[in-house]
């Protein structure tokens, strides 16, 4: 008689949302074909009648209203409490997840039993692949891309905190984007989840971070794909995500910054505090510029 095959976890699926639109319509779909049945889908407060429209064309999804905007990782944890099975898939509205991502990521997860999360490649709509794949920068590293990088992404500093797409999974990937993550729920639950101190963004940083010093692995599938069309919430408030960005920043710095380094607090906190300033300054330049534009456009 033949040993029966070990049944492999089922996926859940988080879904955040927070005005976004069609896109949420479309990442639920994506993930039913993709072969998840239960779909979590919180909501930080829309108000563009998302959660109706897809309450209407999918009779299964859980709908989970916040209340108010509570941010991603909040917002991923309260789903993750939700679900039961052994993986969880956590994602944004605005990212399609492809036909065998999900299966591709849980297979990961199978093969080594030391990961607590993975991650897929990201495509941006054009067809370039966003770079998810990270590694935990050196300090000069991490200036020289914070500054230059604003400028130039195609730089020597950003070059080595960014890792090559063709790096495989054991690749010593630190890190990946919280897109589109697939969590070990034990392993996600025994670090806390995400760290619900951050609003936006290095969340996603943070929590490999302390998944790595847990002695949980993070790990790159190229071969698992998505596309995140990215921004769809967060650029209608462009200059309070910015500030978000860099607090969020500056939280990370704080926790992790060690040793003798750590004399280099306050310096860091004023190149962030600059870093800030010039990315505000250049937002509103280009803001004005295109309204400039748009006006002599419409006069024509």
């Amino acid at each position: 008689m033949t040993a029966k095959k070990a049944k492999r976890p089922s996926v859940d699926a988080v879904v955040v949302n927070h005005d976004a639109g069609e896109y949420l319509l479309r990442c639920v779909a994506s993930l039913r074909d993709a072969g998840v049945a239960r779909i979590v889908v919180v909501d930080n407060a829309s108000t563009d009648g998302s959660l109706e429209r897809l309450s209407r064309v999918d009779l299964k999804v859980e709908l989970v209203p916040t209340g108010r905007n509570l941010g991603y990782g909040t917002a991923a944890n309260i789903g993750v409490r939700r679900c039961d099975s052994a993986y969880v898939l956590i994602c944004n509205a605005d990212v399609i997840v492809g036909k065998t991502a999900v299966r591709e990521l849980a297979s990961a997860l199978d093969e080594r039993s030391d990961l607590g999360l993975v991650g897929p490649r990201v495509n941006e709509p054009s067809g370039v692949i966003y770079p998810s794949a990270r590694a935990f920068p050196q300090l000069g590293d991490a200036i020289g891309h914070a500054f230059v990088g604003m400028f130039d992404p195609d730089n020597p500093w950003t070059r080595r905190y960014r890792l090559d797409d063709g790096q495989s999974e054991d690749a010593g990937v630190d890190w990946v984007s919280g897109a589109c993550v697939l969590v070990r729920r034990v392993a996600f639950m025994s670090v806390g989840g995400f760290d619900e101190a951050y609003f936006m963004y290095v969340e996603d940083l943070d929590l490999c971070w302390r998944l790595r010093r847990a002695a949980w692995g993070v790990a790159y599938v190229p071969s698992a794909s998505v596309v995140h069309e990215q921004g769809v919430s967060t650029q209608a408030h462009p200059y309070k995500m910015l500030v978000a960005h860099h607090a969020s920043t500056w939280r990370f710095v704080r926790r992790s910054v060690s040793g003798s380094t750590r004399t280099l607090l306050p310096v860091l906190g004023a190149g962030i505090s600059a870093r800030l300033a010039l990315a505000l300054s250049r937002e509103f330049l280009e803001h004005h510029h295109t309204n400039r534009i748009r006006r002599t456009t419409s006069v024509r």
